[in-house]
Order: C-alpha cells, then structure tokens, then sequence
C-alpha cells in the first residue's frame, strides 16, 4: 500500500509538473468571471499509521496500522436522494474563475477510514487499573485488534474541509476545437485545510464515542481532466495524493481521552458538475 500511495503522489506531482511547463502556449476559452459547482465519488487509500491512544490511566502507540475505505453499494437513493445523499464517500466543491487559466474553490472531500480488525501489530507502553485483560507494560509486543480491544472509524467521515487553487488548460483548442460546443481541460492544483472527522470508536469497553470533532489538518496536490459540454455542463476526473495529521482525535466521552496519528492518502475521484458566467471579462 504504501507503494501505491508513493507512485500515486508522485504521479500527481509529473502531471502537475508536465501540463504547467508547458507555459502559456496555450489560451483557454473566457473563463474568467465563471462560477462553477461539482458533486462527485470518491475512493480513499491510506498509508499505514501509528496511533498513539492516552488517557488518565493508559498511554500506548500501535504500530503500523492498516485502514480502509467503505465504498456504498450502488443505489439511486443512496447516491441521490435527498436525505441520503451523504452516506456515500463524496466531494463538494464551489469555485470562481479569477482569470482563464486560475480558479479558486471551497469545498469538503468526504472520505471514510476505517481501521481493519483482526491485525496483528505492535504495541508500545503501557494500561494500568482499566479491570480488563489488557493491564501491563508493552515494549514492542503483539496485539491482536480485536473489537474487544478497539474499533475505530471516521466513518461519517474523514471530512477533509479546504481551500484549493487550481490552473487549467484547454487542450483541444490547440487544433481548432469549436469552443461552443466541448472544451477538454487538464487540470491540476494545491489544497489545504482542516480534519472534521466523525470519529466512532470504542476502547476497552468504554462506552461507544461518536461525534464530530476539529482533529487536525491536511494538504494535497491533485491533477485531472475536465470535459465541458455545451459550456455549461462538465464531467470530471482526478486523482489527489494528500498528508493528513490528526492530533487531537475523541475517542471516547471524557476529554482526557484521545487519539493522535497521521497518514497519506490517494484519493481517485469522479465528477459532475455546472458552470456560468457571473462576471464579464475586463
């Protein structure tokens, strides 16, 4: 896994490096002044992660653990109704055109993480007076990750909320494309942001931890191809290659309780969305 997420992120970073070297050979169509809003999918791949777990009377770290994502089973109310339309892992993302080739965006990437049970890692430090079998001191021992021991998930989700610029380029006007009716752009950018994961987690017994909480931060690069139909109309595709650090994880209802880890992540995407003008072209 971390083999992919390093040929991921480095393939992200080559195809931002290839499109943008090629300088300003090519104009796009007006999009300055254009507004645009896209909904999509995703997939989430993450790196092994340390999780460093303290409270009044434990303090230990697990050794590489594996995460993945949950993708939901197709369904069209799942995927587009109303009151569902969250369950699945999704983008959301809001952005103005503030000249051809550069757009700012808001939005959220909508990830879920959830901790593979029943591995095997190592285990550093030490549980004391908890009354379960887990009591002692640990130097680099097994431990089985049963759902006795710990569940963990940022399964409503790993909500990675940022701000991202982003440089595009028509391709097809490089051969006389008729602008009017299909644009295709290579597109590529940088984020950054804030982690507001709904961390459901149980530890040792404890009463059962779901909430929303502010954990951290996260950064990515992202490239991909956007197709515009008729102008107004687009698909699009990219793939985002991420660091994530999460500090101040809820894993249980007391605040002394908490968790700390940090990840990398590529995140393939799929994308529909609008775009209009709603300002003029100095």
């Amino acid at each position: 896994m971390n083999d992919l997420l390093n040929k991921g992120c480095t393939a992200v970073v080559f195809l931002l490096i290839s499109f943008a070297a090629s300088g300003q050979a090519n104009i796009n169509p007006e999009n300055k002044g254009k507004l645009y809003v896209l909904w999509g999918w995703n997939w989430g791949y993450y790196s092994k992660s340390d999780i460093h777990f303290t409270g009044t009377n434990y303090d230990f770290e697990l050794k590489d653990v594996k995460a993945q994502d949950r993708q939901t089973p197709f369904s069209f109310e799942d995927y587009f109704g109303i009151t569902s339309i969250t369950i699945p892992q999704t983008n959301f993302r809001i952005g103005y055109y503030i000249n051809d080739n550069l757009n700012i965006a808001v939005g959220v990437d909508h990830m879920k993480y959830f901790m593979i049970n029943d591995q095997t890692v190592k285990i550093n430090g030490y549980i004391d007076q908890t009354g379960t079998i887990y009591d002692g001191v640990y130097s680099n021992d097994d431990i089985l990750l049963t759902t006795d021991f710990l569940s963990y998930e940022h399964s409503d989700g790993l909500n990675y909320i940022n701000a991202e610029i982003n440089y595009v380029k028509d391709i097809l006007s490089w051969v006389g494309n008729p602008k009017e009716k299909l644009q295709v752009y290579v597109t590529g950018g940088v984020s950054a942001g804030f982690l507001l994961p709904k961390t459901n987690s149980q530890l040792m017994g404890r009463e059962r931890h779901d909430d929303f909480n502010v954990a951290g931060y996260g950064m990515a690069l992202k490239a991909g191809v956007n197709i515009t139909f008729y102008k107004y109309f687009f698909v699009q595709s990219e793939l985002k290659g991420g660091f994530i650090n999460m500090p101040n994880v809820r894993t249980t209802h007391d605040k002394s309780d908490g968790a700390s880890q940090h990840f990398f992540y590529l995140m393939p995407d799929i994308l529909i969305g609008v775009v209009f003008k709603i300002a003029h072209k100095n």
